[in-house]
């Protein structure tokens, strides 16, 4: 038996690497969408556990909306790409490439054990270059056929080895085929079915059995003429294993799914929801399709869903000539006829192993014990393409080895190789991105609504909307009973701002859902993706306050419809939010809880209710549930370490500032993180810490008002008043009517800078926009005071008390300053000569720990405003964040099940403690007015 030289790994290997380098320039696209890009399983911080619990896509096994794919080995070597490089697409493709060429080399090991060195190099060179490869290589999630190849080779080239040199069994290839067969199943389903390859392998190749030969030994077993023979028991007690541990993986497989299958659409394989014989006939024509495919590669498509292939309804259907003639040359009368009248032990080797490698790997998406998914995928056809170049390299060496023919057959197989490498590089670029797959797919095929929504997709992910709107209608038209397609319509226009359009769109899909049909249970007839359309809706008109109630009932409708749809029970509880059902919302999120415990999303919103309503231990609590699933969960982080800084309590505040940094790790752009971690160290008096976030919030985010006027305060309360200005020109520069801060500039003009006529239009500036200033006017009078300007600053003071009549430090201030007119009127003074005071320096302390008080509430919302994902204050729709399940198939927008609407919440009240330290506080200042008085009085 010849082994596979380094010459020849080169050969594939070089060979691979010219057909799909140009791979690594392509994106994610199509599936790798779900599998990759939205799938949490890949993240390191999720449980690998979660793994062996979802679906290939990431979606619990329990789900009914599962694919029910388990493929946990493959999401595996996703997870480890993810480690090394993230969202790379290059190396993930790199990768695929990689594994390709160790399956060619695998596939050429296998050849050699039925085909000369010669026709085996020849039929793994034409699988390492066949076009029908390009979906299941460059495509990544492709993946799961290529790793189910390498472990269905490996296990059949064990099994080879089950046999000794005295025909003994040998146990130990049993048990690791065994073994390797398990691991190509969690690679993908159809690894299974190498049990069946090694089967045929046992009797057509061990054992050198043809058909006739096996049929006439069994029948004479039966007759009783001779005895049991020792090889054919040997041969049954290895099959008896292999179909043992068959059948234990198939059990266990089932108990994973938990006994159902996946829920498919009539639109995802039409022929399976079809009447006889319209099934039958259709399946049985694409079987010659599959076929074809392998033969002429020449028109190649991502998706053959939908109307791609027209259903045969009729026995008159000319397609059936296509059936017939394929079943005829499959048949006896065509490639079984070599091993149905061969006699030589040998010699049918090859075509039998050609035949299960053709045929076993193709049996679970040929429909015939299940329906699945797709009509056609080309990615199935990965394994069955072996034993299809097997038959090509059989049928080259014995045209080859007719001297006339030898030559010619040289030649077309070198025509055939080159052409089918041209084909597969130049197809790879079909991958390169979305736009560029389904564009290239639709020149196929126009009749698959689901390409034209696709490429509408690709267009909308580039704002092209008016573009997109044009192939979503272009999808209703192909499928006019498409919901997926209304909706995209729905999604489009409401993108554009139509609203009136939109909701036109959606109400069509709407009424294109199945009716409801006495005693059959609903929920079994409806894809889980289609009942979005409620939702959608539902996120439409609740735009419009008059209609809230309207849009509730839709959503109550969904969940009527599907008790156990999450998403509606999500959404449900963000209007009644809106509309302010503080326990009804709490209500919806505790049943959604009660689907899926491990959404770390639905632990949030809840917690964002809890502080709704006034229960903030209790939104503590639900914050760190969400953050124990998920412990970089942004808004949870940020918002529970905001709860745990207004708590007033210093004994959070060490973990509210762990929380703080993990989410600037996670959003290093959001200045809204540095300046809350500013808010903390100045609360706890570590001001240098204080002024670098505060500083790196400003940088971020030019013109940031409440880091502006924190920093300036900070400079303030240290003693370095000077340094504040520049703070305060660059605060007023972009907010000119920021009262607190033209009060804190002009105390720092007057007391600092002894720039009276600054400090003056800083308070005449707040009188400007709001006369009605009490402060601003009393510090203007404390100028006019200052200048020695008595009478202006007794009239100030008059119009201040009428503003503020309650206020006894402005009746007293009153007081001085007439008492001051008095005595200098006796004594014959000038009442506007300047004189000296004191007043203002004092009395700014007074409104400063006022001003402390409230703009650290202020700075608080400012930043609780813009902290979802780092895009500035304003982005309410992030901030109370809803679960957001990937909605595929047609595209279901994933952001109208997010409530844009919802404005930003924060925890209100003050506890004891922050209470009690501003009464402290108001006290001091208290008595530096006295002494203000004091010191006025004595003038």
């Amino acid at each position: 038996m010849a082994v596979v030289s380094w010459k020849e790994i080169l050969l594939l290997t070089g060979l691979v690497v010219g057909c799909y380098w140009n791979s690594l320039s392509c994106g994610f696209v199509f599936d790798d969408v779900s599998a990759i890009l939205d799938n949490k399983d890949l993240r390191p911080s999720t449980p690998i556990r979660n793994l062996f619990q979802n679906d290939f896509w990431g979606t619990p096994m329990s789900e009914e909306r599962s694919h029910k794919s388990y493929r946990p080995l493959t999401v595996l070597t996703f997870r480890l790409n993810y480690l090394f490089s993230e969202l790379s697409a290059a190396s993930y493709h790199f990768l695929n490439v990689v594994l390709h060429a160790v399956v060619c080399v695998l596939f050429l090991r296998v050849c050699r054990l039925f085909l000369d060195n010669t026709s085996s190099l020849v039929a793994a060179l034409l699988f390492a270059v066949h076009p029908i490869h390009t979906e299941a290589v460059t495509g990544v999630v492709g993946r799961a056929e290529l790793l189910s190849s390498i472990f269905l080779l490996a296990a059949f080239l064990a099994y080879t080895k089950s046999t000794g040199r005295d025909h003994s069994i040998v146990w130990a290839p049993i048990a690791l085929t065994v073994i390797l067969v398990a691991a190509a199943t969690l690679c993908k389903e159809q690894g299974i079915t190498v049990v069946g390859i090694c089967c045929v392998h046992e009797v057509f190749v061990a054992q050198g059995f043809s058909l006739p030969m096996l049929l006439d030994t069994l029948r004479q077993v039966l007759q009783g003429k001779d005895g049991f023979p020792y090889a054919l028991l040997q041969t049954l007690l290895k099959l008896i294993v292999l179909v043992i541990s068959t059948l234990l993986l198939v059990i266990v497989r089932v108990q994973i799914i938990q006994s159902q299958l996946p829920v498919f659409t009539r639109f995802d394989n039409p022929a399976a929801v079809s009447v006889i014989p319209t099934r039958q006939l259709t399946f049985n024509y694409l079987l010659p399709l599959n076929a074809w495919l392998l033969l002429n590669p020449s028109e190649l498509c991502c998706d053959w869903t939908m109307g791609t292939i027209p259903l045969v309804e009729s026995v008159l259907d000319l397609r059936n000539l296509a059936t017939l003639l394929f079943l005829h040359l499959s048949g006896p009368a065509g490639l079984l006829q070599p091993a149905l009248l061969a006699t030589a032990p040998r010699r049918p080797s090859s075509w039998m192993q050609a035949l299960s490698f053709i045929v076993l790997p193709f049996i679970p998406a040929s429909n015939l014990f299940f329906p699945v998914g797709f009509v056609v995928a080309e990615r199935v056809l990965y394994v069955p393409s072996m034993g299809f170049c097997v038959l090509v390299a059989h049928g080259f060496k014995i045209i080859s080895h007719k001297g006339y023919l030898k030559k010619m057959s040289w030649l077309v197989i070198g025509v055939l190789l080159a052409t089918h490498a041209v084909k597969t590089f130049k197809r790879n670029w079909d991958w390169e991105s979305e736009y560029t797959l389904f564009t290239s797919a639709l020149k196929v095929n126009k009749n698959n609504a689901k390409l034209w929504n696709n490429v509408g997709h690709a267009l909308e992910n580039q704002n092209n909307y008016d573009t997109a709107l044009r192939y979503f209608l272009q999808a209703t038209r192909v499928q006019p009973d498409d919901i997926g397609a209304h909706m995209n319509v729905g999604r489009t226009y409401k993108n554009l701002n139509k609203s009136r359009e939109a909701e036109d769109a959606y109400l069509v899909a709407k009424s294109l859902m199945p009716q409801v049909i006495p005693g059959k249970k609903y929920a079994t007839r409806v894809a889980p993706n289609h009942l979005n359309v409620y939702i959608n809706l539902a996120n439409l008109i609740r735009a419009n306050e008059s209609r809230l109630e309207e849009a509730d009932q839709l959503y109550r409708q969904a969940i009527s419809m599907r008790p156990d749809f999450k998403q509606a029970y999500i959404s449900r509880g963000e209007l009644l939010l809106k509309m302010n059902k503080l326990s009804e919302a709490r209500d919806a999120y505790l049943r959604a809880l009660e689907l899926d415990r491990t959404n770390a999303d639905l632990w949030y919103n809840l917690a964002i209710v809890n502080i709704e309503m006034k229960d903030p231990s209790e939104a503590l609590k639900n914050f760190n549930h969400a953050l124990e699933l998920n412990p970089r969960h942004k808004l949870a982080l940020f918002n529970s370490a905001l709860l745990m800084q207004e708590s007033g309590e210093p004994k959070f505040w060490p973990e509210a500032n762990r929380r703080f940094l993990i989410y600037v790790e996670e959003e290093p752009e959001d200045a809204n993180g540095y300046f809350n971690l500013g808010m903390l160290a100045m609360d706890a008096n570590e001001n240098v810490a204080a002024e670098r976030w505060m500083k790196r919030a400003i940088g971020l985010q030019a013109g940031f008002r409440s880091a502006l006027f924190n920093l300036a305060l900070l400079y303030s309360q240290s003693k370095r008043e000077i340094d504040a200005l520049p703070a305060l020109d660059e605060l007023l520069r972009h907010h000119p009517a920021h009262i607190k801060g033209l009060i804190l500039k002009g105390d720092i003009l007057m007391n600092h800078k002894k720039d009276t006529n600054g400090a003056k239009a800083c308070f005449e500036r707040i009188l400007s926009v709001d006369p009605t200033n009490v402060q601003g006017k009393h510090n203007l009078c404390v100028v006019y005071f200052e200048e020695r300007d008595l009478p202006r600053a007794e009239s100030c003071l008059e119009e201040t008390l009428a503003l503020a009549p309650n206020e006894e430090y402005v009746k007293r201030h009153l007081s001085i300053v007439r008492s001051k007119m008095a005595a200098m009127s006796s004594a014959g003074q000038p009442l506007t000569a300047r004189g000296e005071t004191t007043s203002a320096q004092e009395e700014k302390p007074l409104k400063g720990v006022e001003d402390r008080e409230e703009e650290v509430s202020e700075g608080e919302k400012e930043g609780r405003g813009a902290n979802a994902v780092g895009k500035g204050a304003g982005n309410e729709k992030n901030v109370r964040k809803s679960s957001t399940e990937r909605l595929g198939g047609v595209g279901v927008d994933q952001s109208e099940s997010l409530d844009s609407s919802q404005s930003d919440k924060r925890t209100k009240g003050k506890s004891t403690k922050e209470i009690s330290d501003i009464e402290g506080k108001r006290a001091a200042a208290l008595k530096r007015l006295e002494e203000i008085e004091r010191i006025l009085s004595g003038d």
